[in-house]
């Protein structure tokens, strides 16, 4: 199957996303609606595990393949692929895993999701300055911002592929090699972009993100990367029969982890959450996520036009192709876009409302792949 094939046959469309006979669903940057395929590799893996032993009733290679497809969407390797679920889990382990050296700072950006702020913000209790990034504009971030508030007391840089209510995607390639060159680590929550815009190993020494956004996958089936050469500097926090040598069940006197990131699997793994997510991950590979960025980008072209016709103001509207991603955040002084967004859902069309520090609320439409330019207008003729 590919984009055009679906896009052009409406029978196929809803075959692949039953959520278009119910609603037009644009709040992909939220929780996604599951494609069939997902929601019956869910159905079958809990179907096989009513009828004896859940772990046995899955095929033996079924988590290695799940592993190898997230490696090869990440450009990794299966060895640097843990399958730990939810990315505050995932960014958790990392702030707790990881040691700091006395005068250590750690830069994370304070208008970032809660996810990808709180858990550095805990690092201050062992001593770890926590600085927040200083910027013009919201999630608006550039390569001389990030590198120009580093310094050689700099251990770690915490940024997101994707700000969740700009929509600004940062240069992750050129932020990721001059952290490099410093010997700074770089760890991405890459949620708002996994499955919709290339989202590299190359470019970071960790990423996490769960697939129940833009992967369409399940909500907690999601994937922590980490580079080979990390895994010794970020040591296990968590500790279980799975991830630490444990021949016949028999625990061991010396705790020996798995050589690999299987290390960060403490227990046993989510059996029908990794259904769904196998099947979102060979989804998006199907399809191929540089089409799926091109689709994205161009809805998003089409809609900040409209809404700008229609006097809202609309964030990153400027936004070069290489920044933008797939969510497109607008509000109108005097429109309340609360009531906008009730209104919108009374009618079926699903949409997200954000606010930002100062109050400002955004109505988001964040549209997928399989949302056709007849329901994008439907949304827009109706604000």
């Amino acid at each position: 199957m590919t984009l055009t094939d679906l896009l052009q046959n409406e029978d196929l469309r809803r075959h692949e996303f039953p959520v278009v006979t119910r609603a037009v669903y644009l709040a992909h940057a939220g929780v996604c609606p599951l494609p069939r395929r997902v929601a019956e590799a869910v159905a079958a893996a809990a179907r096989e595990g009513a009828m004896g032993d859940q772990e046995t009733a899955v095929p033996r290679d079924f988590i290695p393949q799940t592993r190898a497809l997230a490696a090869r969407l990440l450009g990794a390797t299966p060895e640097e692929i843990a399958l730990v679920g939810p990315t505050s889990l995932a960014l958790s382990l990392v702030a707790n895993g990881l040691s700091f050296r006395r005068r250590a700072n750690v830069l994370v950006y304070f208008d970032d999701y809660p996810s990808n702020v709180y858990p550095w913000m805990s690092l201050a209790e062992r001593g770890v300055e926590v600085r927040f990034l200083n910027l013009h504009r919201l999630g608006v971030i550039r390569p001389v911002d990030v590198l120009g508030q580093v310094d050689e007391d700099t251990a770690l840089v915490a940024l997101a592929s994707c700000h969740f209510i700009a929509g600004w995607r940062p240069d992750l390639a050129r932020i990721g090699t001059a952290l490099r060159e410093r010997g700074i680590l770089f760890c991405v929550d890459g949620i708002q972009t996994l499955g919709a815009f290339p989202t590299l190993a190359a470019h970071a020494d960790i990423i996490a993100a769960d697939a129940h956004k833009w992967l369409l996958g399940p909500c907690a089936a999601g994937i922590l990367y980490v580079r080979r050469e990390v895994q010794e500097q970020l040591q296990p926090s968590v500790f279980g029969w799975h991830n630490l040598r444990c021949p016949n069940f028999v625990a061991q006197e010396e705790l020996k982890f798995r050589p690999d990131a299987r290390r960060y699997e403490a227990g046993s793994a989510n059996l029908l959450g990794l259904a769904g997510l196998k099947a979102a991950l060979e989804l998006a590979l199907e399809l191929g996520v540089d089409a799926i960025a091109a689709e994205l980008l161009r809805k998003r072209t089409r809609l900040v036009a409209a809404l700008r016709e229609k006097g809202y103001e609309v964030l990153c509207a400027d936004a070069p192709p290489e920044n933008a991603g797939g969510i497109v955040s607008f509000h109108r002084p005097g429109t309340d876009m609360g009531g906008l967004h009730a209104r919108l859902a009374a009618e079926g069309i699903i949409t997200s409302l954000r606010a930002d520090r100062a109050g400002t609320r955004y109505l988001r439409f964040s549209p997928h792949y399989y949302n056709t330019d007849a329901e994008l207008d439907r949304a827009l003729a109706r604000l």
